[in-house]
């Protein structure tokens, strides 16, 4: 009868067990390409041209591979709370039937143990879960942020490249006003076929230029539409490049002091650090036995019963968990050295763009009396030639002269802005400083992140 109870209480609760349990459904892969057809379509997006800050917010909203990336943020939050739960007990139940002998009878027994050493890591598991689901949250801040600094290059570049074309066009519309009439003045018999030549390679050398241009724009604008998973050819009006963060050298060096604490990556590194440095405490920790303690009972074939407590002791004789712990330090090692060599990278960048930008400021600064000097001669030369003062061909070179001059300015202003996007993108410009301590990072500091970049 006593054998029946325990049979009859282990099957209820392990039909309890398994309608706790979660079950599977299928989930078919997405096969269809997800690209909008027009701007309107995308999450953000506005009736009027698109700004910067426009584009910011409307990058973060709809890049694909933005929106594949946070699909890693549930797998960390899982994985948090796969380190939270306490080991399930192990129970064992054993009924070997009587076969032969006087007065005897069924034995049964029925034990319950549980593994203390689990119990024991639980904290370290719960510290390396939360420390890398901080540095998977950091990691998707940072993609998210060189995306950002990827589309307003790819905008400040666009909006630049425009201007160059209104330039281009009118000096090859200039140009080949000239050649049209030096043509005419040829086939006139007015004027010799030697003088067509100079005008005729600098009407081509204009449409190369802008040919090149247009192709370098046209791709600019298919890297800016896949950005925001926008079909490459759908139109996209942009507004003038407003709001690009300007960083004076003083905030700068402000900023490099705590340039760890700031840029996403260097932070994910740090939490990932500590996820390791946790990985080897427990690795030291794991040197010590298993250890399994519980409560059996049960009764023999002679119909006795007995019940009391068991433990199981693993004996670390052939391993102490030396491998693990070698591999932890070296993988801790590993990560110290990537910070360092990031940190050091960045630095180096930050500076080599510091000097670049200085030496486009003083190249603009000298193109603005150059360019002012090329318009003034341009002018009277202008006035000189419909007088009938002045040679044709020196009219044309001086005008040339002039135009070339502001498709420079237009070229250093670009570089100007493609420098300070760059920087801004490599100090962390506008990211609030985090101080990672020895203490487990706070909840909501990542989210604070994520905040200030949407």
């Amino acid at each position: 009868m006593m054998s029946k109870r325990v049979l009859g209480a282990a099957l209820i609760g392990a039909v309890a067990t398994l309608a706790g349990c979660a079950s599977y459904r299928p989930e078919p892969l997405d096969r269809a390409p997800n690209l909008a057809s027009r701007v309107s379509d995308l999450e953000g997006a506005g009736n009027r041209p698109i700004s910067l800050a426009d584009l910011d917010r409307m990058v973060l909203r709809n890049n694909p591979d933005l929106r594949a990336a946070r699909a890693k943020l549930g797998v960390a939050a899982a994985q948090v709370i796969e380190a939270d739960l306490l080991p399930n007990p192990q129970v064992a139940l054993s009924y070997p039937f009587y076969l032969a002998g006087p007065n005897g009878s069924d034995a049964f027994s029925v034990g319950v143990a549980q593994d203390l050493k689990s119990i024991l890591l639980r904290p370290t598991r719960r510290e390396i879960a939360a420390n890398a689901a901080s540095a998977i949250n950091a990691s998707l801040l940072w993609q998210e942020w060189q995306t950002l600094g990827k589309a307003r290059l790819l905008f400040v570049d666009i909006v630049s490249g425009e201007r160059a074309e209104k330039a281009l066009q009118r000096n090859r519309k200039f140009l080949q006003e000239r050649f049209n009439l030096t043509n005419a003045a040829i086939n006139q018999g007015n004027a010799p076929l030697a003088t067509l030549s100079p005008d005729l390679v600098a009407v081509g050398d204009v449409q190369k230029s802008y040919d090149d241009l247009e192709r370098l724009q046209l791709n600019r604008r298919h890297q800016l539409n896949a950005l925001l998973g926008l079909a490459p050819d759908a139109p996209l009006p942009l507004a003038g490049p407003s709001g690009i963060p300007r960083v004076d050298a003083q905030r700068i060096r402000r900023d490099l002091a705590n340039l760890a604490d700031r840029r996403p990556d260097l932070i994910a590194l740090q939490y990932g650090y500590r996820s390791e440095d946790a990985k080897l405490r427990q690795a030291i920790l794991s040197q010590f036995p298993n250890l399994a303690i519980g409560l059996v009972g049960g009764r023999d074939n002679s119909s006795i019963y007995s019940f009391g407590p068991q433990a199981s002791l693993e004996l670390p004789v052939f391993n102490r968990n030396e491998g693990a712990i070698a591999l932890e330090q070296a993988t801790r090692e590993e990560l110290n050295r990537e910070f360092n060599a990031r940190l050091t990278a960045a630095a180096g960048e930050i500076g080599a763009l510091q000097s670049e930008q200085a030496l486009l400021a003083r190249q603009l600064a000298d193109i603005e009396p150059r360019l002012k000097e090329a318009s003034l001669i341009a002018g009277k030369a202008e006035a000189a030639f419909k007088q009938g003062l002045f040679d044709e061909r020196a009219y044309v070179d001086t005008e040339v002269a002039q135009l070339t001059r502001e498709e420079e300015k237009i070229g250093v202003q670009q570089a100007l802005l493609d420098g300070q996007v760059e920087l801004a993108t490599l100090i962390g410009a506008g990211m609030p400083p985090v101080s990672i301590g020895p203490e487990p990072p706070p909840a909501d500091v990542l989210g604070l992140f994520q905040a200030t970049a949407r």
